[in-house]
């Protein structure tokens, strides 16, 4: 774990392995943490992954009010500058997709391959927007505690909660132990977020979208229509998940990664 400033606010971030480099991007309400089944298995096979912990989450600084997605996509290229790394592997789920798009659209050059998990590339519609401003006011009002416990069955399938009790458990304490203003501060950010559609269009890099076939939050039809956005894209679906394959299904979600991953590395020079 190290620590960095991002235009005056400390971000904490996970920086392991060696090689080409793969960045993961959390998502809402969460932290690193929940990359580590894959910072683990893509760290002792050739790569080097940074995950960090976006302002507001886990161990960075937070910061009240709003945060939009820009403001995050910078904080990562800081820390990209920072580590002395110019061009990476780009992964995120859920928020972190949107994040990982946003990058993309700020920084191309920088981007090597994407992977958008859980995501969608479309902007709030209004009735959408207005319940993650009302989500924020809650969050604010009464803390994260039952937030947390109301949304554990959309973020992991529900039958998971049974049959996984470690990973519900460790989905459960990111959300509860996420800061309220930090979370607030994302909410109202992601409330009035890009459309990304026409970014995606034009994605030239080797490209996965990954989805659980029972998120609650991002159907497999959503992820339909963002594979078919971008050129050549692939399409994973993970069985038996629901929002977060990385950690209800990690040897599958892992497997999809790495074929992206042997993707980049046959288009790249340095590798042939």
């Amino acid at each position: 774990m190290s620590t960095f400033l991002s235009d005056g606010v400390a971000v904490e971030f996970d920086d392991v392995g060696s090689g080409d480099a793969l960045v993961l991007i959390h998502g809402h309400p969460f932290n690193r943490s929940m990359w580590r089944p894959q910072a683990e298995r893509f760290s002792e096979s050739g790569w080097r992954v940074v995950a960090p912990d976006l302002r507001g989450y886990g161990g960075s600084a937070v910061v009240p009010g709003k945060t939009t997605l820009d403001v995050f996509a910078a904080d990562v290229a800081a820390l990209l500058d920072h580590l002395g790394i110019d061009e990476v592997v780009i992964a995120g789920l859920s928020m972190g997709g949107q994040i990982a798009m946003e990058f993309l659209r700020l920084f191309p050059e920088r981007v090597r391959g994407l992977v958008i998990a859980d995501s969608s590339p479309r902007t709030d519609s209004a009735e959408g927007s207005r319940l993650r401003l009302d989500t924020a006011d809650r969050v604010i009002r009464e803390g994260m505690a039952d937030y947390a416990k109301e949304i554990l069955p959309r973020m992991i399938a529900p039958y998971n909660i049974a049959e996984l009790p470690d990973v519900a458990r460790h989905v459960l304490e990111m959300m509860r132990t996420t800061s309220a203003e930090g979370a607030a501060a994302a909410l109202r950010g992601r409330a009035e977020r890009p459309d990304y559609v026409d970014v995606l269009r034009h994605v030239t890099v080797p490209s996965l979208v990954v989805v659980g076939r029972d998120d609650y939050y991002t159907p497999v039809t959503d992820a339909l229509f963002t594979r078919n956005l971008i050129p050549n894209a692939t399409l994973a679906v993970i069985e038996n998940a629901g929002h977060m394959p990385n950690l209800e299904r990690q040897t599958e979600f892992n497997e999809a990664l790495q074929q992206l991953l042997d993707t980049v590395s046959a288009d790249s020079p340095s590798r042939r």
